[in-house]
């Protein structure tokens, strides 16, 4: 069995990290799937989904981590190409990854206590942002 569905978000921009573990468990809620998995998806090459414990500080530490990894205003080839300011916002998406897949379990994500399924914008500008969820596995 499958099921797929969209979260939608929108965000203002560089470093606004969104907690969508609710939207994602309502979806899977809804697909009926009692054992498979989640997969989250991101769509866009500048925004990245991944785990980690949502709250303030690491809310601020991941961000600013990647800055210092891939710092913005750097002679980066996408910025010779295009000129849009963004080419470490395309780094920092692709070194997180767009996607995380969770497993499901009696119908409900197998998630640790202090893990939540996070999106990060990594763009300059605010962006809206569309999430695919597909959720997979037996009745």
């Amino acid at each position: 069995m499958v099921h797929q569905d969209e979260i939608s978000v929108r965000t203002s921009g560089q470093r606004d990290m969104h907690d969508i573990t609710d939207d994602v468990a309502e979806i899977v809620g809804r697909s009926d799937v009692r054992a498979g998995v989640a997969h989250v998806f991101n769509v866009g090459s500048t925004g990245a989904v991944g785990t980690i414990e949502f709250e303030p500080g690491l809310e601020e530490d991941l961000p600013e981590i990647l800055n210092r990894l891939i710092p913005p205003g750097r002679d980066y080839g996408h910025e010779r190409t295009w000129h849009d300011g963004n080419g470490h916002s395309h780094l920092q998406a692709t070194w997180l990854g767009p996607d995380v897949t969770v497993p499901v379990r009696d119908g409900r994500l197998v998630l640790g206590a202090w893990q939540q399924i996070f999106h990060l914008e990594c763009d300059i500008k605010p962006r809206q942002r569309q999430i695919v969820v597909t959720v997979m596995g037996e009745e």
